[in-house]
């Protein structure tokens, strides 16, 4: 049952896009109002910092917990 709720979920957001957006108001009227894009790209720079350290983090730690279970 969970697995087909997340499959209709994972195709909606595939579908339609625009819905998968995560930008707050604030946010976004900001990064619209600039005439150059230098405060959106840093805001995306941002966005996929903060996106790739807890993977890191994660991949790390399993990495760690597969050779300590290896050896």
């Amino acid at each position: 049952m969970h697995k087909k709720v997340l499959l209709i979920l994972l195709i909606v957001l595939l579908v339609f896009p625009s819905i998968a957006e995560a930008q707050c108001a604030m946010c976004r009227a900001a990064l619209e109002s600039e005439a150059d894009n230098s405060q959106a790209e840093g805001v995306n720079n941002g966005i996929v910092y903060l996106m790739a350290i807890p993977y890191l983090l994660v991949g790390a730690v399993f990495y760690f917990v597969y050779k300590r279970m290896k050896s």
